[in-house]
């Protein structure tokens, strides 16, 4: 019972924590007969500032994360909060908004990598999702790049905030990571439960 309470008021403790935090502001807005309290965007550099990060992490095409896809520095588990941030987007159908200033070609190869960052990072451990980490997937990457092909340039960026993760972690296998895990599982598997 305490459970359905507290899931019931997770939409109200969220506004009220943005609003705290001076991103949302709270309005009274009269919806025929009733006044409903809404809030609207307070600071719009802070909206353009998490666009910008999700952008700049899904149109990424080497491994290195761009410093424009993190959060300040200083910020613990940097790379583990931008990805949660771009999966919970994806997973809420609200990247569309995100992502309207690319074009129709990067606007799906975008979806297509975060779709890819959700597989790796919905499993426990990070990683083992895709099979590419085991030695047959390896295998087959060495026989395509013997052939002439080269890994995806989306395959490398995943790789890539898979080793900055890892680094995170500093080889803790740390009960958090593990959750994060476990929600990002449950994200993936959102639109099936739904």
């Amino acid at each position: 019972m305490k459970i359905g309470y507290q899931l019931k008021q997770v939409r109200e403790r969220l506004a009220k924590g943005l609003v705290d935090k001076g991103i949302l502001r709270t309005e009274k807005r009269n919806f025929l007969l009733f006044d409903m309290a809404t809030h609207p965007v307070a600071d719009i550099r802070s909206k353009d500032a998490i666009i910008t990060r999700v952008v700049s992490l899904l149109t990424a095409n080497t491994s290195t994360i761009p410093p424009s896809a993190l959060d300040k520095e200083g910020t613990q588990c940097r790379v583990t909060r931008a990805i949660c941030l771009v999966c919970a987007a994806y997973a809420a159908s609200v990247l569309d908004n995100a992502l309207g200033r690319l074009t129709y070609e990067d606007r799906e190869a975008a979806f297509q990598r975060c779709d890819e960052v959700l597989a790796e990072f919905s499993c426990w451990p990070f990683g083992s999702g895709s099979g590419h980490g085991t030695a047959s997937g390896r295998r087959r990457e060495a026989t395509r790049i013997a052939m002439g092909s080269t890994v995806p340039s989306g395959r490398e960026s995943i790789l890539g905030l898979l080793q900055e993760v890892k680094r995170e972690m500093n080889g803790d296998e740390d009960l958090g990571f593990e959750l994060v895990a476990g929600v990002l599982e449950v994200l993936s598997k959102l639109d099936s439960l739904l």
